[in-house]
C-alpha cells in the first residue's frame, strides 16, 4: 500500500458516495487508475464494502449500550449463533480477559434494554454500560505510519 492508496481510503471513508470522477480529481489521477486501485483494495480485502453510517438515535434507537458477557454458559459458536439473530446488536467481539464478548447494541428505550438483557442472561453474566455521549462516533482507519510497530 502506498500514499495514494491511503489517500483513496481516507477520501472514501470521509464520503463514501464520491464518484470515480471526483476521486480522480481530488487525487490527480486518471479515472482508470483510481478504478484499478479501488478494485485492488477490494480484492485484497482492505475495503470490505460500501455502506451508509446511520446514527441509531435518528431511527428510534436512543439507548446505545456496550455489553460485556462473562462466565459464558454456552459454547462460543452457540452463543455467536444466538447473537447473530438479535438485531439490536450492532457489533459483537470475542475478546481476551475476564469478559468473553464485548458488544455494542442500540435499543429504543429502557424497557427495550431490559428485554434485550433478558435475552442474554441465560448465556452468561451480563454487564451493561449505557453511552452518555460519543465524542468520536467514527474515525477513518488508515495504515499505521509508525515503522517501529512493524
Amino acid at each position: 500500500m502506498d500514499e495514494l492508496d491511503s489517500k483513496l481510503l481516507e477520501l472514501l471513508q470521509s464520503e463514501g458516495r464520491m464518484t470515480i470522477s471526483e476521486l480522480s480529481k481530488k487525487m490527480s489521477l486518471s479515472r482508470p487508475s483510481v478504478s484499478e486501485r479501488l478494485y485492488r483494495l477490494q480484492e485484497e480485502g482492505i475495503i470490505d464494502g460500501f455502506t451508509a453510517r446511520v446514527f441509531p438515535e435518528a431511527v428510534g434507537r436512543s439507548v446505545v449500550v456496550f455489553v460485556q458477557i462473562s462466565d459464558l454458559k454456552a459454547g462460543c459458536r452457540e452463543f455467536e449463533q444466538v447473537v447473530e439473530d438479535i438485531p439490536d446488536i450492532l457489533e459483537c467481539h470475542r475478546v481476551t480477559g475476564t469478559a468473553s464478548y464485548f458488544m455494542k447494541a442500540a435499543v429504543a428505550n429502557m424497557e427495550s434494554l431490559g428485554l434485550f438483557v433478558d435475552k442474554l442472561t441465560p448465556y452468561g453474566r451480563v454487564n451493561t454500560s449505557i453511552v452518555l455521549s460519543s465524542p468520536i462516533r467514527y474515525r477513518c482507519v488508515l495504515p499505521n505510519d509508525d515503522k517501529s510497530d512493524t
